[in-house]
């Protein structure tokens, strides 16, 4: 197979879809890989790293597309990359289509077959593909937050940590999962007092066993939103629904309770936000304000740290991805369920039953294409 990875042209986006040591895989594999000029130097690793391992460097994101078998990517084809997808091409990236239904529509007008790293789903219901990427997002959403909390850049002027007779910045986590694990990892280490709401009890006792005693576990519900975000420094949207909208749990008037210079910062912005006011930003222009309230809404948050993300996101997905190649997407999704599940558009027809209910549209099941 041949395998094409283009230059990530998203504002500020440095990661590369495969390192070095998957290409080398790739092609010990007996497969052919074109890595675009200068793709992987945002993320330290030059061109000739790939040529060593056996790659070919092609000049530009069109002859990288054209000769594509199947198309590994980072984030989702941009507008400028949709008229290069062409039908039967096999696109393997994080694509977010539930928050997005243009994006949604000019795939399955390519006739593109569209598999979704962050729907790929274990038995046990783990993402492994978007693991990686949700954990750099929560911890860097602690960063994040921290610095925008600072009077410099429009916050309080709180330290999350506070010092020794002055108590520390309250930092309120929503939802328990990967993000908000990580998240809560950072502040509590910090030395902030940190709240996760989660709707599940089950979560919240594994939860209660394994955080510091400065994490406070409470069950989510609005009553409780409320309560907690009135008194927070730093609101942190760590929820997810697998390849659905996420749900809004901030609303407009909401930010009327909160403290003036207080920070959001809403890592479920892929999936359109958790925060109702919340708008996708760039690392360029993260932040915005509404009713005093600092808004961060990065898009692609692990994008600002490359090189860990980067490491980070190929250790997971290149199993996957030798699994496509060596067997074709048709077989390789008969033959593992986790991969199926990421199966989100072919020859035209959504397959994720969460982006055909996001916008209303016909839903057909993944084994109608496997043959």
């Amino acid at each position: 197979m041949q395998i094409g990875v283009p230059k990530e042209i998203k504002t500020n986006e440095n990661r590369i879809a495969l390192v070095p040591a998957g290409a080398e895989a790739l092609v010990g594999s007996g497969h052919s890989v074109s890595i675009e000029k200068g793709a992987g130097e945002g993320s330290g690793f030059p061109d000739d790293l790939y040529v060593r391992a056996g790659a070919t460097i092609l000049p530009d994101a069109d002859a990288v597309w054209a000769s594509a078998d199947m198309i590994m990517k980072v984030k989702e084809p941009i507008t400028s990359e949709w008229p290069r997808m062409r039908r039967g091409q096999v696109i393997f990236t994080y694509f977010h289509f539930a928050a997005d239904e243009k994006l949604t529509r000019a795939h399955m007008s390519s006739g593109a077959t569209c598999i979704a790293y962050e729907t790929v789903e274990l038995p046990t219901g783990e993402l492994p593909l978007l693991t990686p990427m949700s954990e750099v997002a929560g911890r860097m959403a602690v960063q994040e937050g921290a610095k925008y909390l600072e009077k410099l850049h429009g916050g309080k002027g709180v330290l999350l940590g506070g010092v020794p007779g002055v108590p520390p910045g309250k930092v309120v986590i929503l939802g328990g999962g990967v993000v908000g694990t990580n998240a809560a990892k950072m502040a509590a280490g910090l030395g902030a007092k940190v709240t996760i709401l989660d709707i599940s009890l089950e979560r919240l006792r594994y939860l209660s066993d394994v955080m510091p005693a400065n994490v406070t576990l409470v069950y989510s519900n609005r009553f409780t939103i409320l309560e907690q975000i009135a008194t927070a420094d730093l609101v942190v949207g760590g929820v997810l629904v697998t390849g659905a909208k996420a749900p809004r749990l901030i609303r407009r008037e909401d930010l009327k309770g909160m403290q003036p210079g207080s920070v959001i910062v809403d890592v479920a912005i892929d999936q359109g936000g958790c925060v109702e006011t919340i708008k996708a930003t760039t690392h360029e222009n993260p932040v915005y304000v509404v009713d005093g309230v600092i808004h961060y809404g990065v898009a692609n948050m692990p994008g600002g740290v490359p090189r860990t993300s980067t490491l980070a996101l190929t250790n997971a997905t290149l199993p996957y991805a030798l699994l496509l190649a060596n067997k074709g997407w048709k077989q390789s999704l008969r033959d593992n369920g986790a991969l199926r599940k990421g199966l989100n558009i072919v020859d035209g027809k959504l397959t994720y039953p969460g982006v055909a209910e996001a916008f209303g549209l016909p839903y057909e099941a993944p084994d109608r294409f496997l043959g």
